[in-house]
This record gives structure tokens, sequence and C-alpha cells, in this order.
């Protein structure tokens, strides 16, 4: 992909994107001072499940305190509980922003590990895996000149949306120091303020594409399907209130689907939606993707009214959102502008989405979200790397097999009727297989020109291309220094010329399968794979026929290319007109299986 990265989204979010986890291994060093994670959604309102216990509430310089987090289970309930993060500071009580204060040793390193916060090292501690846990323990040490109080404050992370930030815990005190308010030994509550947004309603009935160009705008996958008759459709709307946008967006998907805003057709700095399943529920969400990264998700929610749907694996979502909105919403772009929208799916695990599974639909061009209401069309395959997949298949299923019968089986036709001064035969192998590494040269190149560099989740794919792109070029230059017909050495270029090229075709086909189940060119299966299959059976058949044909084994077959007569006899006259009947029929069954491939790119 380009340097701005790879066509769209989440879309791109990718070949091999990370789980939304993205702390856990626990080096969360840049959340000491807040203690908040960086997950994108707010603290959980409801009471958190845990607590803090030490063994002794008064400590002097150097003091040690036995600090354990633990689970606790309200009412004595039998409910599992448990948690996977988690940070635990020593603040002073009278500057709490200060920052912690003392020092963590460790109690079981394979649980936990030591934080530097505060240019201290040790002075927090956190955990080294997203391993379920239900109770951990540190020892924290005083420092030489300690305050007179200190509260321990922590974060616990349940799964990736449900955490608590910043709960308050025991007070301990210096010995011989006021005492401090009294600690307590019950399950403190979040300092944060829990967010006041109306939960999502549930809808009761799938969306419609009835109003689709009359009232509304809408992006499907395939052309003109109906989400409501049909559930496989990927469908997005939108239409304009007052100065509001509704959107509605469906589609079948494992964890989450989602759509996007952007300036180009490339992935980075855009505006994206997503509607994401995480357990019984959809959590609908605004994000920004600056590059190719995982999504960051909004603090600041700009959206109302939302509304969900889970039927059957299908994804169902609603929202508005104002057309302009405030300076705290920077990220989100104004939706009285023209942007390519962007629509893309994949699999999500504890509310976090992984990278899109298909390659995202791409509108075919840019459209003013509070224009006129119209159908939109769009893409899931470049235009480059549909004439990647285009050139190829017509350099290596038609030209090529079609210069390689020529050279085989016509040697010894026309030979009355030069072209150019050659004999027919060799001009028409020279011609097909010029195009043939022309084709192959600029179809290599179009991947590179489309992506920028190098594609790393494209499997073997591109190894395979650029073997057969040296074989491709090595054929002609062989050509070039060939000997001539009664040198010793021209046997050896004949079997090392036969041996490139057949390689070279083995290869492209190999490649070719691969290729049609990329994601920037998957064509819909399992036709893609039978055609392709028809089509090489097809050129073995006909190669295998012309083969038993000039050996005598199938009539008219007179062996004619090993004898030599003044005249053509009869058999002679009849077997190069057997061939040309041969040829024609090879050449319609190839292009008919051809132009069915290159009708399934286009319409991608």
């Amino acid at each position: 992909m380009a340097n701005k990265g790879l066509v769209s989204l989440w879309l791109l979010l990718a070949l091999h994107f990370k789980s939304g986890e993205c702390y856990s291994n626990g080096k969360v060093t840049e959340a000491c001072g807040d203690m908040i994670p960086e997950h994108g959604h707010h603290s959980s309102p409801e009471t958190p499940p845990y607590n803090i216990t030490l063994d002794n509430y008064q400590y002097s310089a150097g003091g040690q305190i036995r600090v354990t987090l633990s689970v606790v289970v309200p009412g004595g309930s039998t409910k599992s509980a448990y948690f996977k993060g988690f940070l635990i500071e020593a603040r002073a009580q009278e500057s709490p922003d200060d920052g912690a204060v003392g020092s963590f040793d460790l109690v079981d390193p394979s649980m936990s590990q030591l934080l530097t916060c505060a240019n201290t090292q040790g002075s927090a501690v956190s955990h080294t895996s997203g391993s379920k846990k239900t109770k951990v323990q540190a020892i924290w040490r005083a420092p030489d000149n300690p305050p007179s109080s200190i509260q321990f404050k922590y974060t616990v992370v349940q799964k990736y949306k449900i955490y608590w930030v910043q709960i308050a815990g025991p007070i301990a005190t210096l010995k011989g120091a006021t005492a401090g308010p009294p600690h307590s030994s019950t399950t403190a509550h979040s300092t944060t303020t829990p967010s006041t947004t109306t939960p999502p309603a549930v809808l009761s009935n799938p969306f419609s594409a009835e109003d689709c160009g009359s009232r509304k705008s809408c992006l499907r996958d395939p052309v003109n399907c109906d989400p409501k008759t049909e559930p496989q459709c990927f469908f997005l709307s939108f239409r304009t209130e007052k100065q509001s946008v509704q959107f509605e967006l469906s589609g079948p998907a494992e964890g989450y689907v989602s759509f996007a805003l952007s300036l180009d057709k490339w992935m980075g700095n855009d505006d994206v939606y997503l509607c994401v399943r995480d357990g019984d529920r959809v959590e609908i969400n605004a994000a920004y993707v600056a590059g190719r990264t995982h999504p960051e998700l909004a603090t600041e929610n700009a959206l109302r009214d939302t509304a969900w749907r889970d039927s059957e694996g299908v994804i169902q979502c609603s929202f508005r959102r104002d057309v302009n909105l405030d300076r705290l919403n920077q990220s989100r772009f104004n939706l009285d502008r023209s942007y390519f929208l962007f629509m893309a799916h994949g699999k999500a695990e504890d509310g976090a989405v992984h990278r899109h599974s298909r390659q995202p639909l791409i509108s075919t061009y840019q459209k003013v979200i509070t224009g006129p209401p119209e159908n939109l069309s769009g893409s899931r395959s470049p235009l480059l790397i549909k004439f990647h997949g285009a050139f190829m298949l017509v350099a290596w299923m038609t030209t090529v097999s079609t210069g390689v019968i020529f050279a085989r089986y016509f040697k010894h036709d026309w030979s009355e009727t030069p072209l150019f001064g050659q004999q027919v035969w060799f001009q028409m192998h020279r011609v097909l297989m010029v195009l043939t590494v022309v084709l192959t040269c600029v179809g290599f190149a179009l991947p590179f020109v489309y992506r920028g560099g190098w594609s790393k989740r494209a499997g073997s794919h591109p190894y395979l291309g650029c073997t057969v792109m040296a074989l491709a070029v090595i054929q002609p230059i062989m050509a070039l220094l060939r000997p001539s017909p009664d040198s010793s050495h021209r046997p050896i270029f004949n079997w090392m010329h036969w041996s490139a090229g057949t390689l070279a075709q083995i290869i492209a086909v190999a490649a070719m399968f691969l290729g049609i189940h990329q994601q920037a060119l998957l064509l819909p299966e399992p036709w893609s794979t039978g055609l392709l299959v028809g089509c090489v059976v097809w050129g073995v058949l006909a190669d295998l026929v012309f083969e038993l044909h000039v050996r005598g084994y199938l009539p008219p077959g007179s062996q004619a290319e090993d004898k030599e007569h003044i005249l053509p006899t009869s058999s002679e006259r009849k077997e190069f007109p057997f061939k040309r009947i041969l040829f024609g029929v090879f050449l319609c069954g190839n292009l008919a299986f051809l132009i069915t491939l290159i009708s399934l790119i286009s319409n991608l």
C-alpha cells in the first residue's frame, strides 16, 4: 500500500491486526498520572466488585505494608468475578495529584510487574498478562521522607470495555503522625463520573431499502440488495433531518460492522463509526483512524438516538449525528462536505475489533452526506488491482498458451507463405510471447504502484509473481542469444527454453489461484476457482489432443512433420485443416473462460 496505508479502514485493520486489548502485557507507564487505560470508553458507573486490604495501617520511613487486591462478591453471592488488568499506586493523601510515592516489591512476578512512575522506579505495580485473576499481592515500601498519610489508589480492568479508574483504597498513616480518616474495608466507588449517555434502544424490525434514492442515500453490496429480505446484504443509508443526519448500518459479521468517511481512497485520517457485538448487546461508537492503526475511540460522545439489532449473525445499528460538532469533537468530520464512504466488517473480542475480514466496500466517487438522496455504487477491489488481475489472466491463460501451440504444432504449416521474412508460426509465436512479457511487466508493476511498496499480507502470491516476472524476462533474452539451428549448443538452448517456459506457466497458474483469493481481488467462490480449474484443464486437454494427433494416434494424422515430400499427400492436406479446426475450438473455449473471469473482476 501507499505510505498512507491500504485502502480503508480497519479496512485495512487489514492481513494481522491485533485485538484492542493493546496493554494486556501491563506496560502502562503512560497511564501513571490519571490511571486511565487508553480503551476509549468511560469508566463503569457500577460499584466495582474489588477491594484492597493492608496488613498494617501504619508505617515508618522504609517500612513495609503488604497490599492485597482481591475480588469482593457482594452479599456473599456465588456469582463468579475476576479481573484481567490492574494498576496500583500509593499517593500522598494531602497532595494526590503529585503522583506516586514509595515503591513496591513483587510477591509473584508471574502475575505482577513494577513500573516507573513519578520518576521513581517501582512506584507502581501492574499485571503481566490478560489472564483472569481473583487476587494479587505486592509489598509497598515507604520512602525515606514519607508523607504523614498515604492512600492507595487502583484501576481495575475486568475486560476491554468494563473497567474502574482510580478507585479510592485504604489510608495508612505515618507512626506518630495525626491519624487520617478511618480506612474502609468495604468496596470503594470509582472516582470518575459515570456517563449520562442514554443507553441504546433495541430495534424491533430490520432496515429496509424502500426509500433508497428518494428519501435517503444508500450504499449496498450486492448492488440493489435489501437488508429486509436479504440478510447477507451489506447496507449503509443516511438522510438529513434538519441539522442532523440519521445513519443506518447493517451486515452479516462475526464481530462488527463499520463505515468511515474519508477524503481519499486510502486508509488514514478517517472518521469512523463502529457497531460492535459485545456479548448479548451491540456497542455503537465513533472513532478516528490516523493511519494503518487500531481505531481510536472518541472520548466525547457525539452520537444520539442510538439503537441496535443482532439477529442470526446480522448486526444492525442506527444513530443520529449533528452535521457540525463543537471543538471537543475536532476529529469528527462536518457532514456538509463530500467524502468517500468505506464499509467494513470483521471479528471482535470482548468488544475490541480486529482487522477487517474482507477488503472494504468503497464508494465509486465522493458524496456530500447532506446532499440529495441517491443510490451509490461501490467496489471492494481497487481499479489498479482489477487491471493487475485482468492483465495476468490474459497473459498466462491465453497469449502464452496460444503462442506455445503455434511453436509446437504449426512449425511446418504455411511454409510457403512467409510473414515479414520469417515463417508464420515463428512470427505468431514471437508476437504472442512479446505480448505476454509486456502484459506481465505492466500487471506486475500495478500492485506496487497501488500499495507503494511490498504487501506483507498477501502470503506467497507476490513471491510467486516475482518468480514468474523473472522467468518472463529471461525467456526473450535467451531467445535473442539462441545459437544457430546447426550449432551443437542448439539442443541445450531448446531444452533450457522449454524448461524455463514450462516452469513459468506452472508457477503462474499457482499464483493465479492464490491471486483470486486475495482481499483486494476476492472473486466469488466457488465459481471463480471452478472457472480457473476449467481453463487449466481445457488447455491441458487441447495440448494432449494436439500431441496425439501429430504422433498419428488420431485421424487424419500422418506424422507429416517427420516426413519429407516434394508434393503434399492427401493426408497432409487433411491434417492442416484438422489442426486449424482444433485450434479454433481451443481458442473459443479459452476465450470463454477468460471473458467470464474478467467479467467477475469487473463486477467486484
